[in-house]
């Protein structure tokens, strides 16, 4: 036996004390972040980011609005000056067709007149033949009569009336187409005598008449 071993042998044991007792484990606050991670935001702190956050997104919604009510605006405004440009054409269309209309019955009616003013000048001619009958003698003379009459109807019927001034009227060159002039008793330049009768139709001459006219030379 050595004498290091014989030295522990006879060193007593020792019992432990009350530093060799294993003492509580106590976390720190360095080690509690560093075992849990950031310590919470305190309850005032998340109340105002909160706050930021909902303005945030409530200002980007009014902008959006803002933008979407501008958008329809802009186009409430092009349909607004097309719907004004469709009515002011309409409007034309409208006046456009009233015009033509107009000029179509006025056509018909001048197409109408002048057909009958055609007939007219035809008819006259017949009823100038007549009255020479009337100057004939006989049995022939009142059938002719009759049918003058008749006649007379027919063109008072289509608003044709005659054309026979009297002697001593003064002269229309509208009406009174002039053969010559001779001398008269009536104020010279003024009608002496009618040739033959002229006639017009609602105001309108067909036929002036043929006169002479009056020359005191």
């Amino acid at each position: 036996m050595t004498d290091n071993e014989r030295a522990a042998e006879e060193a007593p044991e020792r019992e432990p004390g009350p530093e060799s007792e294993s003492e509580p484990d106590h976390a720190t606050d360095s080690d509690s972040e560093a075992a849990g991670g950031p310590a919470a935001d305190p309850p005032e702190e998340l109340v105002e980011r909160v706050a930021e956050d909902d303005s945030e997104g409530t200002a980007r919604e009014i902008q959006s609005l803002r933008e979407r009510a501008a958008d329809l605006e802009k186009r409430l405004e092009e349909r607004s000056e097309t719907a004004e440009e469709l009515e002011s054409k309409l409007k034309r269309k409208q006046a456009e067709f009233q015009n033509y209309k107009r000029r179509m019955d006025e056509r018909r009616e001048q197409e109408r007149k002048r057909a009958t003013e055609d007939l007219i000048e035809r008819l006259v001619d017949v009823r100038d033949n007549l009255e020479r009958g009337l100057e004939q003698d006989g049995d022939i003379r009142e059938g002719v009569e009759s049918t003058l009459r008749q006649f007379d109807e027919v063109l008072a019927g289509e608003n044709v009336e005659t054309i026979t001034p009297d002697p001593g009227e003064d002269v229309d060159p509208q009406r009174h187409e002039v053969l010559m002039r001779v001398e008269s008793d009536h104020p010279s330049d003024t009608v002496a005598d009618v040739h033959r009768p002229g006639y017009e139709m609602a105001g309108k001459v067909i036929r002036p008449a043929q006169v002479t006219v009056s020359d005191e030379g």
